[in-house]
């Protein structure tokens, strides 16, 4: 784990467990902004000063001294002290759905429930019903979200959630009455992983609708079915996704879309900022503030300054609009904030990172070509693995020469696209290349990518890394960290320094759009593009359906604010061809 990532760790737990021990709202809340502004950070943050550290967003003067002391002492006293008085299953616990802290801890000092097991124990006894809040419902709901924790753990991701809302959706439209509906919430925003997936749906005849939703095919359970809202557990292949139908009136469209988007933290600083200027914002619309608190202002007949569009109420906050995936709290709600042209998916022309038969892929040169044709692109860049990748069939030398004759051949014979030849080549452990210069010059194009040795060091990583960007045949650092979400971690890339290096030498860092990798992540290509870098978003093509992989790339990019200048996938053919041809 990356001093980062277990930094923001211990400010996440901290707030729990200051939640836990009845601590103010500002403490818990304090520290779980640390923790995200933490996670956010592209440099190691135990490298700053405090002075460098306060002029974090989010990071006072308390806050910057703890991280110091972890720098120092690789933990924190606070983090110590609290974590002797919060048993860890107590934290568990309030993972779960339903658990909210106050339950948790009744549960805690009352019944002396410090896990799941004990929570189960005490279900099985019915030792919870006595608990203030907690009937017989409630207590059966917090059963089934451990059954459900213990068969599904973890979160959905993307290339799983987002068919399956886009499945969704489409029921619904065809549900007689049903006007308008959508997804919301994290996937909207592009995350690389998904919690719930959120449908909001206006209707006319509402009971028809909670009736379409929770019927659906594939719905295994059903959690709840009100007036408002339903939710279902609905299968996924082998899993199990709860699906939640938000239903809302026509007027309040927009402003319930925002509210259910997210993020959270994006939420509460368009509150802040309407308070300001003596309005208030809810799910149902942004009002004046009459100063009567009691009661919302749209249960006493208030009428929304607006609330039919997210850009109504922009508009009225005197803010530009904000995509979904750049809403993260990260300057987008400031006075003056420019909304930049973000890359599209229609802008995409080139696929630079493809396999066929040759290797690990399951097409032929031609099939390849063909799908990559009927998508609009201009360009396909062939590039089998290299001899280093045994387990994908990688190409030695003598292979890869006949296979660049035969990409050669087949696009002197298929017309209406470029079809180029190239290499995916391992970047050893040390930073050197699978093949020599004579050979790599022989290539139109080469994506360096690391699939060995993953598991080397920040300095080890980065040093090898960099020498390929150093490199002067390489053109673009596949999949540069080597992750895979919830499998493996990856490098901790140095994306600064890496960012820099690609934009001095011409080299793209890639996106991968393989839902699995999204390497780049959103953060990474924030920082590379800070640093004047170029980036690539690539499908890694090994069958004809991850050419659908694109979108998920798309989407990555566009929360790291990549725009179509600064995509090389998205030139023109002549403006693809020139920096190609510039590395040779």
């Amino acid at each position: 784990m990356s001093a980062n990532s277990e930094i923001a760790e211990i400010f996440d737990r901290m707030a729990k467990m200051l939640e836990l021990t009845g601590a103010n709202r500002f403490r818990v809340n304090a520290h779980a902004k640390a923790a995200r502004v933490i996670r956010e950070q592209t440099t190691d943050v135990t490298t700053l000063d405090k002075k460098e550290l306060t002029k974090l967003d989010g990071i006072g003067d308390g806050t910057a001294d703890k991280i110091l002391e972890f720098a120092a002492n690789g933990d924190i006293d606070e983090h110590d002290e609290l974590t002797s008085k919060v048993p860890e299953g107590v934290l568990e616990i309030l993972e779960l759905p339903g658990v909210g802290p106050k339950t948790a801890k009744l549960m805690w000092e009352e019944k002396g429930i410090t896990d799941i097991a004990g929570l189960m124990r005490a279900i099985a006894d019915d030792a919870l019903l006595d608990l203030k809040g907690l009937g017989k419902k409630s207590v059966e709901k917090i059963e089934r979200a451990i059954e459900f924790q213990a068969k599904d753990q973890g979160r959905t991701p993307i290339g799983r959630a987002m068919p399956l809302a886009e499945r969704l959706v489409e029921a619904m439209r065809g549900v007689t009455g049903v006007e308008r509906v959508a997804y919301a919430g994290s996937l909207r925003r592009g995350q690389e992983t998904i919690g719930d997936i959120d449908i909001l749906c206006v209707a006319k005849d509402r009971e028809s609708a909670r009736e379409a939703f929770t019927s659906m095919p594939g719905v295994n359970e059903v959690l709840a079915s009100g007036e408002t809202k339903s939710s279902v557990r609905i299968e996924q292949g082998s899993r199990l996704i709860q699906a939640d139908l938000r239903l809302v009136e026509e007027d309040h469209w927009g402003a319930a879309l925002m509210y259910f988007t997210g993020s959270k933290d994006h939420n509460v600083r368009l509150r802040e900022i309407a308070i300001k200027k003596g309005l208030t914002l809810n799910e149902y619309g942004l009002f004046e503030d009459d100063g009567t608190h009691d009661t919302p202002p749209q249960s006493r007949g208030v009428h929304p300054v607006a609330s039919m569009t997210e850009s109504s109420i922009f508009e009225a906050l005197d803010r530009a609009f904000v995509v979904p995936e750049l809403r993260q709290d990260l300057g987008e709600t400031q006075e003056g904030w420019e909304a930049p042209d973000l890359i599209e998916l229609d802008d995409i022309k080139a696929e630079l990172h493809a396999h066929t038969r040759a290797s690990d892929g399951s097409m032929t040169i031609e099939e390849l070509a063909q799908r990559a044709k009927g998508r609009g692109f201009h360009t396909i860049c062939v590039t089998d693995h290299s001899k280093s990748s045994t387990i994908a069939n990688g190409l030695d030398e003598d292979r890869l020469r006949a296979h660049i004759d035969a990409v050669r051949e087949a696009n002197q014979n298929m017309k209406g696209i470029t079809i180029l030849a190239g290499s995916e080549v391992d970047i050893l452990s040390d930073g050197s290349l699978d093949y020599d210069d004579d050979l790599l010059a022989a290539l139109d194009i080469v994506v360096a990518s690391p699939h060995a040795a993953l598991t080397q060091g920040p300095k080890e990583a980065n040093a090898r890394l960099l020498r390929a960007i150093e490199h002067s045949l390489v053109h673009i650092i596949g999949h540069p960290s080597g992750r895979l979400i919830a499998s493996r971690e990856g490098f901790e890339l140095d994306i600064n320094t890496l960012g820099a290096a690609a934009k001095e030498h011409a080299v793209a860092l890639e996106v991968n759009a393989n839902p699995k990798r999204l390497d780049l992540r959103d953060s990474h290509v924030r920082a590379a593009l800070a640093q004047g870098a170029m980036i690539a978003i690539d499908c890694d093509v090994h069958r004809p359906n991850h050419y659908d992989f694109l979108r998920y790339g798309v989407l990555t990019a566009r929360r790291g604010g990549l725009t179509k200048e600064r995509c090389v996938n998205a030139w023109s053919q002549a403006e693809l061809g020139a920096w190609l041809t510039s590395k040779r």
